[in-house]
């Protein structure tokens, strides 16, 4: 049977474990939170410790703070970020919507580990209290959005960014080698004019490129730090220049920009701007969605379908049918897109939660944002390196496509006229032959002049000298 202690806060006497160094307050918050196995991400668990180590670090700085205890606090949260007792936040993600039961959970831990050092026991609170002196200056008010802003704009810019990046990269050297390939385009799933591959993958690329340019800007919504709002925004207890300090703290220690927020009751009371940066990572899934589609229709087959593309094999893929591939990177890419749709409802959702001076949603609403940033990293990367960078492409069956197509007698239009063009194509179509074949019996155009006109290649280039 597991040992425990006793230990009290202002509800009473609380029976704790006795290795945790957590203490009555988070305990508490475990018994009334059996709702799940979520627990907040290592993202956050770094950032509330970074907040934690340079709250110490200031007070100590402003006279507030003695020496010692500051160095005990500065040390136990110095292994809260590096995730030397991530086991210790135990909290459910769906607990109290301030997210209170986590701040005090980290008040408590590091309260304990700094006293540990101190030569005393877990549980005593002395000499180091978690709300007299690891909370001191804050509120879990202000705490928790300012983690939640940290942690998501640092894997924004540290992990989604470079992953984006990499993907748009990868898309745009496969524009550059598939330049010179001229396929069939294709608009309500029908055939089209015809388009060079490489213009296809030039187009994912610069959806990339947007992506990235919309996630730095939601990235940039985050700079903005609650603390020093405290409580409900007026910054009571908060000495003046606390907050200033803090934060120019924890933008060393990252080396990502932060800023206090311009009005303290907008910074708690609402949560604009997780809403804006969700939006973001929305629209990227949205984009990865359309791309992945495409690659996976041009490469089905690899008989009897498109078979355009031919995408890298990397696993079997059937238990019943022998030799079947499938294209898995790409379905996996998906289903990443679709939670990270479905975390951006929830945030949306949250969003509203905001109640005179408090939203009471934060928690989950950091959750899915942070699930989602961490997705679509992993999943961008995955996708560049296990899919497009081993893409080939089949120049003679998107040559023969494009030779079928009854698109082509749309070049024949502003020589012939839309309803003769039209008739070709009709006649074509029903008798199984090109529209090359037919043009040459009914247009009046040489064989010379034909060529010309239904040039492929000339046709994804309209305006350029000695394409027309």
């Amino acid at each position: 049977m597991q040992k425990m202690r006793i230990e009290s806060d202002s509800m009473g006497e609380m029976q704790v474990p006795e290795a945790a160094y957590y203490g009555a307050q988070t305990q508490r918050a475990v018994l009334n939170f059996p709702v799940s196995d979520r627990r907040f991400p290592r993202p956050f668990i770094r950032a509330i410790g970074l907040v934690k180590q340079s709250a110490a670090e200031t007070n100590q700085q402003m006279g507030y703070l003695d020496g010692a205890l500051a160095d005990s606090i500065v040390k136990a949260a110095q292994e809260v970020i590096d995730g030397k007792l991530d086991d210790q936040f135990v909290v459910d993600i769906y607990q109290t919507g301030s997210g209170t039961s986590t701040n005090m959970n980290t008040n408590e831990v590091i309260s304990n580990r700094a006293n540990e050092m101190l030569g005393q026991p877990r549980g005593t609170k002395k000499p180091v209290h978690p709300n007299d002196h690891v909370n001191m200056g804050q509120s879990s008010n202000d705490v928790i959005p300012t983690a939640i802003h940290v942690a998501a704009r640092e894997s924004m810019e540290r992990q989604l960014v470079p992953a984006l990046t990499q993907l748009r990269d990868s898309l745009a050297a496969k524009a550059k080698a598939f330049d010179g390939i001229v396929k069939i385009g294709r608009t309500h799933l029908q055939d089209a004019t015809p388009v060079r591959l490489g213009q296809e993958f030039a187009g994912y690329a610069s959806m990339l490129e947007h992506g990235i340019k919309r996630v730095q800007a939601g990235s940039e919504e985050l700079a903005e730090l609650a603390l020093g709002g405290t409580a409900v925004g007026t910054g009571l207890n908060c000495p003046p220049g606390f907050p200033a300090e803090v934060i120019r703290r924890v933008s060393e220690k990252t080396g990502v920009a932060f800023r206090e927020a311009d009005d303290h009751f907008e910074a708690q009371g609402a949560r604009d701007a997780m809403v804006f940066a969700s939006g973001a990572l929305k629209t990227v899934a949205v984009s990865l969605i359309k791309i992945s589609n495409d690659i996976r229709w041009l490469g089905s087959g690899p008989r009897c379908g498109f078979g355009e593309l031919r995408l890298p094999a990397v696993q079997p893929g059937s238990s019943i049918m022998p030799g079947k591939v499938n294209p898995v990177i790409a379905e996996s890419v998906l289903q990443v897109c679709a939670q990270v749709i479905g975390n951006d409802a929830a945030i949306t959702l949250g969003g509203q939660s905001g109640v005179f001076e408090l939203n009471v949603m934060k928690p989950v609403m950091a959750s899915n944002l942070l699930e989602s940033i961490l997705l679509l990293a992993n999943a961008s990367k995955m996708f560049a390196e296990f899919c497009i960078d081993g893409i080939e492409a089949d120049e003679e069956r998107c040559q023969s496509f494009v030779e079928q197509s009854l698109a082509m007698c749309t070049a024949l239009s502003p020589i012939l006229g839309y309803d003769k063009a039209a008739a070709i194509a009709k006649d074509a179509y029903k008798t199984g032959r090109t529209v090359r074949e037919v043009a040459l019996e009914v247009s009046g155009l040489t064989a010379e002049e034909l060529t010309k006109v239904l040039d492929p290649d000339g046709q994804t280039r309209p305006g350029v000298p000695g394409t027309d």
